[in-house]
């Protein structure tokens, strides 16, 4: 799976299925995970930008061209964002 780099304020992030150098943009589609949690979900989850306001997840954080690529690398969807998906993932 290609990878990119974007600078989001002053972190370095990593984009998972963008082309290397890809511009991250908050368009339709997009979605962002949490690399050790093995989570996705919307980039506007509250539980999400709750845990990025905490500092520390933003060093974990991972970005996705779609759901579908999310899923293909094995991350699961969030329950605070994507509950009707997490519900049919079967993931408790």
């Amino acid at each position: 799976m290609r990878q990119g780099r974007a600078r989001v304020g002053e972190q370095d992030v990593h984009a998972a299925g963008c082309a290397r150098g890809a511009v991250l943009e908050r368009g339709a589609g997009a979605v962002g995970g949490h690399r050790r949690g093995r989570i996705y979900g919307r980039l506007d989850c509250r539980a999400a930008l709750r845990a990025i306001a905490r500092g520390g997840y933003v060093t974990q954080r991972v970005f996705f061209a779609d759901e579908a690529t999310a899923r293909a690398a094995g991350y699961r969807p969030c329950a605070v964002c994507l509950p009707e998906q997490h519900r049919r993932s079967g993931i408790q």
